[in-house]
């Protein structure tokens, strides 16, 4: 028998001359062997990166619920019938991973009807057959699996993003057989599409705003004129008063001195000596106004009926104040 002798062999001589070389430079023999792994990371650090980015650029990825499901294979066929515990975890995880796959397909669908609408979507809601083609599709899942997709979507009490509709959408569905379509409660958007709408949404909130301050400010002014209009009518109206309390004093005071036949005088004469024929309609308010002041609050005027060539008319009278009176006697 041949013995080999290491100090004969020149491979073995080369390689222990390597080695001693890697000993001269510091480095060990478990140094050497995290060699590969060093390597390693400093390759996966810009992948470790991407994918950070990926999440900052799309966090929606981080609240799907289906999140953790992303390699599970289908139900083996050796599965399908068993109820052990092996083969229902199987089925459990083969059930989310369909409804992983319902939800991206839902979210993506919902997101492009909110982003133009590329493939001319009649609406966010996608019909069962529709989704159920999607599935057979991807996953070779049969309509038993779907069914049973979407009965673990009605049973379920948590919020899987996932809505199930009927003929009517304001009813809650019950039952599989009534569902008509599926619709993502949350749409997945590109950052394009979210960063247009979130403009869109800024201007609409920004002119909604304008307008309110606009319609604020239009009836702002609108009260001040109309104000400015009342107190404008109201000093009308007292000198109106003032002319009226005139004229029925030199009519009381041109009959004490004969000069007239009556010691009263008729209300719309009052008026047509005062207004003139043109701005009577414009001054009805006013003068409407002053008699009903003259009535409610001058003691000195008192209204009376009277028949005048043939007519009843009101008439005003001036009486004197009672003090005045007494002096008199």
């Amino acid at each position: 028998l041949h013995v080999f002798n290491r100090d004969e062999d020149p491979a073995s001589k080369l390689l222990t001359q390597d080695w001693e070389t890697l000993a001269s430079c510091g480095l060990q023999l478990d140094d050497i062997f995290l060699i590969p792994t060093l390597v390693s990371v400093l390759f996966g650090f810009p992948w470790l990166l991407s994918g950070l980015c990926l999440l900052f650029l799309n966090p929606r990825l981080l609240t799907s619920p289906f999140l953790f499901l992303v390699s599970v294979k289908l139900l083996p066929v050796d599965c399908e019938r068993k109820t052990d515990e092996f083969c229902q975890a199987k089925q459990k995880a083969a059930l989310l991973e369909l409804l992983h796959e319902l939800y991206n397909f839902l979210a993506i669908q919902a997101g492009n009807f909110e982003c133009g609408n590329p493939e001319k979507l009649k609406s966010k809601c996608i019909p069962v057959l529709e989704a159920q083609e999607y599935l057979a599709n991807v996953t070779s899942s049969s309509s038993s699996k779907f069914e049973a997709a979407l009965t673990w979507i009605l049973s379920s009490n948590k919020d899987v993003g996932i809505w199930l509709k009927g003929e009517d959408p304001s009813e809650l569905v019950t039952s599989v057989d009534k569902v008509v379509c599926l619709e993502s409660a949350r749409p997945r958007m590109g950052v394009g599409c979210r960063l247009s709408r979130a403009l869109l949404t800024a201007v609409t909130h920004l002119l909604i705003f304008f307008w309110c301050l606009a319609f604020l400010w239009g009836l702002l002014i609108l009260l001040k004129y109309r104000w400015r209009k009342l107190e404008e009518e109201e000093q009308a109206m007292y000198e109106m008063v003032k002319k009226i309390i005139d004229v029925v004093q030199d009519h009381y005071v041109d009959w004490e001195q004969d000069m007239e036949r009556y010691p009263y005088v008729g209300i719309l004469h009052v008026r047509d000596s005062l207004i003139p024929p043109q701005s009577r309609r414009r001054m009805k308010r006013v003068w409407d106004r002053a008699v009903e002041f003259l009535a409610s609050n001058e003691s000195r005027i008192q209204t009376e009926s009277h028949r005048v060539a043939g007519e009843d008319m009101l008439v005003w009278r001036w009486t004197k104040p009672s003090s005045f009176s007494d002096s008199e006697r």
